[in-house]
């Protein structure tokens, strides 16, 4: 297929410009898609694709199982007023309510640096956003490459936070981000908080990266509050420094293919109301990590 790959910053992304699914993707496109994106640091925009619902989940069942599939665990209780009442494997984000008053999808969705689900024990591996509707200026997304971020401590911090570990909790996010009636208590129980490494290995690459995000990261295991608190305010401003950012302005029909494992992204809800904006998410689930 005749489609053009160009690099979005100097150390991670791709945009991929003429690619095209009229007859569906075969094995070979669909290796050639995933290994683009893991050269280009877990993130590719596939730009202008005709995607249907269904296509969309198609072409996410290639990059592993979806949250939400009838034979794999569903996304949180909290969010289940936003998923697809057709599609349980798709998660909507969206500013606009329907004529009965129930909403399209998720208003204020990200709108914190975080990696999605990532307090699950297989959390996200890859998460596929295409945007139906935009509004004409704002809603961009944010992405801090975090392999970068690793990269770039000194030997003797990589040595300290290499034993480390830190708890995710969907709580964390679920007081602060959703309005009481919202959330569901049962998330709140134990199932939706995990353990993981501070420091982990993306599979397929071998490449190291930071696993830790404001939006779920409670505490670093057995430091106590200060000194935790000290560790990751430290990370989070550190990785969210410029060059390791990238900043998406989208378009319509835009695809956005990012890997959870090694980026975090940040959702900035600037535009008003009456702008409206619809987006279609699958999600992939990941390997535990190590």
């Amino acid at each position: 297929m005749n489609y053009l790959i160009k690099p979005l910053t100097q150390g991670f992304g791709a945009e991929i410009f003429n690619f095209e699914m009229a007859e569906g993707l075969n094995e070979n496109l669909t290796q050639e898609l995933i290994e683009t994106w893991n050269k280009a640091g877990g993130l590719i925009v596939v730009h202008n694709l005709n995607l249907s619902s269904k296509q969309h989940i198609s072409l996410s069942k290639h990059f592993g199982p979806l949250f939400g599939d009838p034979k794999e665990d569903p996304l949180q209780d909290t969010v289940s007023r936003y998923i697809h009442p057709d599609h349980p494997e798709i998660y909507r984000v969206s500013n606009q309510v329907s004529k009965d008053g129930i909403p399209r999808g998720r208003k204020g969705a990200g709108t914190y640096w975080h990696s999605d689900v990532s307090f699950r024990e297989r959390p996200a591996q890859a998460s596929l956003l295409h945007a139906k509707t935009i509004p004409p200026v704002g809603g961009d997304t944010i992405f801090a490459d975090q392999a970068a971020a690793y990269d770039a401590l000194s030997d003797g911090m990589k040595d300290l936070l290499a034993p480390l570990f830190a708890w995710h909790d969907f709580e964390v996010a679920a007081r602060t981000q959703y309005s009481k009636p919202v959330v569901v208590e049962n998330d709140m129980n134990g199932a939706n908080c995990a353990r993981h490494p501070l420091i982990r290995t993306k599979p397929e690459t071998g490449r190291k990266s930071l696993f830790v995000n404001p939006g779920f990261t409670s505490h670093i295991d057995g430091l106590d509050a200060n000194e935790s608190k000290a560790i990751l305010d430290f990370l989070y401003q550190h990785s969210t420094q410029p060059q390791f950012l990238y900043r998406h302005r989208w378009a319509e029909k835009d695809l956005l293919i990012w890997d959870n494992r090694s980026l975090m992204h940040f959702a900035v809800m600037d535009y008003p109301d009456n702008e409206p904006r619809y987006m279609e998410r699958c999600t992939v689930i990941g390997e535990r990590p190590v």
